[in-house]
């Protein structure tokens, strides 16, 4: 047999190597994983993993499989910073987080000068809302939920509301409060007193507390993630059992229910999800979350699981010559776990919220919409 000319035989080992497997798709997720408030982050990470696990074994890209780079922020920027790089430097096609809106501050300039298309479950600061750039948000913005706030709890008898926000998520925060007294404001009431404080192992909660009632407010209203919260209703139940409590949405997690316990009773915060959905394909997804993590899901783990449904999605329906991002605008609206989710052309979404009062250990919806 004669032996095949050199370029012959090379054609005929691309030809067969071409046959051969693809090696996977990457796309990177980010997030707090072990922060002091880890609870939202890791929430977020099970929701993502079980959407890449179910896309893999419906066929995946054509049989290509997507692999899944995790990284933790641990809501600090040096390591922020460093994560984002990471996920550069893996040629990731997309990033699903961050988680909260002060890591985003540092994380979308390093994602987008790389030009990675970029989805965010939860972060609502306004920093981030109208702009032409590679972030995509899942979530409503702080305006909208502020405004919410402030007509909920006005209608539940609190004109005159004491906040206290914690200073370590400042971007989320500050942005959360401004629009609130701008709305408690509009309505004719007043905030009673604002008393910022920075979230950690020495936080004298107890002092927090004090401030806030020093100004003899009509309510409580915590601006801060789920262990702060538990906290600081902790020293409210202590200095005054009678004052109602809520909680801006960030708090709303599994953990704040689990560490506050009795002192968390009559809470008000809203969800950005309805967590009594009986729909057969809510159901499913959390059948198979909770066989998988052995835990039920929570917003975050919603909303990571659109945030995945819709970087997955792109990613199959994407042309040749195609940016990710423009594939996502094009491929859309999706069909989320509950809520159809159309962007507009600088990738905000609207999203319907559900205001709730924790009573007997679980979330129960308020008639206050």
């Amino acid at each position: 047999m004669r032996p095949l000319p050199i370029l012959s035989a090379v054609l005929l080992a691309g030809a067969l190597g071409a046959c051969g497997p693809q090696p996977p798709v990457q796309i990177g997720f980010i997030g707090g994983l072990t922060d002091r408030n880890a609870d939202n982050g890791q929430a977020g990470l099970n929701g993502v993993i079980l959407a890449v696990e179910q896309f893999n074994r419906n066929g995946g890209l054509d049989g290509r499989r997507v692999e899944l780079v995790a990284k933790d922020d641990a809501q600090r920027p040096d390591v922020a910073i460093e994560s984002a790089q990471a996920l550069v430097a893996a040629k990731v096609a997309a990033v699903i987080g961050p988680f909260t809106s002060s890591m985003a501050k540092v994380i979308v300039p390093i994602t987008g000068q790389a030009g990675i298309f970029q989805v965010s479950p939860t972060i609502t600061s306004m920093d981030f809302y109208g702009k032409a750039d590679n972030l995509f948000r899942i979530n409503r913005t702080t305006r909208d939920n502020a405004r919410d706030y402030a007509r909920v709890l006005q209608r539940l008898g609190q004109r005159r509301v004491a906040v206290a926000y914690d200073t370590r998520n400042r971007n989320f925060t500050e942005s959360w409060l401004g629009e609130f007294r701008a709305a408690v404001n509009a309505a004719g009431g007043a905030l009673a007193v604002e008393v910022p404080y920075e979230s950690g192992e020495q936080t004298d909660f107890a002092d927090v507390v004090r401030r806030m009632q020093a100004a003899q407010p009509d309510g409580l209203l915590f601006v801060a993630g789920a262990l702060d919260v538990a906290r600081l209703a902790q020293q409210a139940r202590k200095l005054g059992p009678t004052l109602p409590i809520a909680a801006a949405e960030w708090a709303a997690t599994e953990q704040l229910i689990e560490l506050g316990g009795d002192v968390v009773q009559g809470l008000v915060i809203v969800q950005n999800y309805d967590r009594d959905d009986g729909s057969a394909r809510f159901k499913d997804f959390s059948d198979a979350y909770y066989k998988r993590f052995q835990r039920q899901p929570g917003y975050s783990s919603v909303s990571a699981y659109d945030a995945a449904t819709v970087v997955l999605t792109a990613l199959k329906q994407q042309r040749e010559g195609e940016t990710l991002q423009q594939a996502a605008l094009r491929s859309g609206p999706y069909e989320g776990l509950q809520q159809r989710i159309a962007f507009d052309a600088n990738g905000d979404t609207p999203r319907k919220v559900f205001f709730t009062e924790i009573r007997d250990g679980r979330y129960v919806k308020l008639d206050v919409q």
